[in-house]
């Protein structure tokens, strides 16, 4: 079985609500490749006991972008960010760039523990056979892009 992977990503306000979120998913969590951003990552391996878990830079040093990247490359296959509506964030263009790369290559986007609770449920996160179709870029880039 294909193992699926995960970016998790919180704003501080919402740090506290992610880690509630995986204690409590902890065992549908366990068997799926988990990365995430800077404090995030520290906090998730602490709550989950998760030493496995890939942690990348703080967000507004660049862990958005790491996410990003991951995601384009085709190893990110769900994003969880709980992003806080309510607080301004300086680090703005990035989160932005974060979801719109995310919308780009149809990888599916929880922002709230609802839809979060969705998804990790869903049975295409078992499915091997399912794979999210990818777009085709060809027309745009001139070139077949994987």
């Amino acid at each position: 079985m294909a193992v699926k992977s995960v970016a998790l990503v919180a704003h501080d306000n919402k740090k506290q609500e992610l880690i509630d979120w995986a204690k409590e998913n902890r065992t549908r969590l366990a068997p799926l490749r988990l990365y995430a951003t800077g404090t995030t990552g520290r906090l998730l391996r602490e709550n989950l006991g998760r030493e496995d878990l890939h942690s990348l830079l703080s967000g507004p040093l660049g862990g958005d972008q790491q996410i990003g990247a991951k995601i384009a490359e085709g190893e990110i296959d769900l994003l969880v960010f709980f992003w806080d509506p309510l607080e301004p964030q300086p680090h703005d263009p990035d989160i932005k760039a974060l979801l719109r790369i995310a919308a780009l290559w149809n990888i599916p986007v929880a922002c709230n523990r609802a839809t979060a609770e969705f998804i990790l449920t869903s049975a295409y996160m078992t499915d091997d056979q399912h794979h999210p179709r990818k777009p085709d870029f060809s027309s745009y880039t001139g070139r077949n892009v994987p």
